[in-house]
Order: structure tokens, then C-alpha cells, then sequence
């Protein structure tokens, strides 16, 4: 009886895993992280955060994969807890660990200075971060989005300086229009 319990698990498991987030968002690519297959966490959502996964996807990245009209790379999704300790940089409060955060990256057709301020002019978000980079491009952009209050619509870049890591309030970039 146990082990049919087990096999029930192991097969739902399975199915949830090959089930989209959204449509062009997979559960793999929303849960992938080199860091924890390498010290064997968990990353694997529970329920609330597969939906609220889902409401993101659907806010943010879909729309933005619209408007840039070609792939774009999800560099981190959802985080366990487990996992943004392990994470130089992590926020101990971090939206990606209630699945309302997204790490992007554009891989073609756009650039990420361009998805930046297509997100910060045509849609709804609780936080954008021009993180890293230059004046000219970001390394990747990080943004949110909540249904659990109003969305702050806050616009913040990262600076660094040696190994500190600082965010101000986003004062524009030399390619943005």
C-alpha cells in the first residue's frame, strides 16, 4: 500500500513538473537553479507560490515576451528559502521566495535596457531593478509583482562599488529614450 502511495506521489510530481507556468514560461525553467542542484536543495514550490507563480508569469512575463516578440531568458524565478540563503546577495525578505520576482535577461530582438523601460512604461509592477551592468545596459533585469497590496511601482538601480552592493532610486541610463 505504501509504495503505491509513493508511486501516486512520485507520478503527480512528475506532471506538475512538466506543467507550464504560463505559456511560454515551463516549470523548469521557473525552478531551475544550478546553486541548488550543486548543495541538493529543494527548490520546488508549494502550491500558493505555483499560483502566485502563475499571476506573475501572467502580469509580467507574458506581456514583456509580447512586446519583445521573441525568447527571453529567466535567470531565477522562485526561490526556496533554503536556497536565497545560499545566494550572495539573497534579500532576506525576497519577492522571488513567494514566487513574485523574476531575474530576465533578453536573448534576442531586444536588448535589456529595452525590456527595462518597456516594463517600467507599459506595465503593472510592484518593483524593476536595473541590476548591474552600465549606464548604457543592465547585466539582467529583476522585476515584481504582488496581488497581496498595491503595487509600489518602484524603480531602483544597483551600484556597486568593490564588493557593496547599493540600490538608489533609478535616474535614467544613456540608451534610454
Amino acid at each position: 500500500m505504501q509504495l503505491v502511495r509513493l508511486l501516486k506521489r512520485k507520478k503527480m510530481a512528475k506532471k506538475k513538473q512538466a506543467e507550464n507556468i504560463s505559456k511560454h514560461c515551463s516549470y523548469h525553467e521557473a525552478t531551475h537553479s544550478d546553486t541548488a542542484k550543486r548543495n541538493g536543495v529543494d527548490n520546488k514550490p508549494t502550491e500558493e507560490h505555483l499560483e502566485t507563480m502563475k499571476v506573475t508569469a501572467e502580469k509580467l512575463f507574458e506581456p514583456l515576451r509580447e512586446y519583445v516578440g521573441a525568447p527571453i531568458r529567466i535567470n531565477s524565478f522562485y526561490r526556496s528559502e533554503a536556497l536565497n540563503k545560499l545566494l550572495k546577495g539573497g534579500a532576506r525578505r525576497s519577492q522571488h521566495m513567494q514566487g513574485e520576482a523574476m531575474d530576465l535577461d533578453a536573448l534576442s530582438g531586444r536588448s535589456n535596457a529595452e525590456m527595462f523601460m518597456i516594463i517600467k512604461d507599459q506595465l503593472e509592477f510592484d518593483q524593476l531593478i536595473w541590476e548591474g551592468g552600465n549606464n548604457k545596459e543592465p547585466e539582467w533585469v529583476h522585476v515584481s509583482y504582488t496581488e497581496k497590496r498595491k503595487n509600489r511601482k518602484q524603480v531602483l538601480k544597483m551600484k556597486r562599488k568593490g564588493s557593496r552592493i547599493s540600490y538608489w532610486e533609478f535616474d535614467g541610463c544613456e540608451t534610454c529614450g
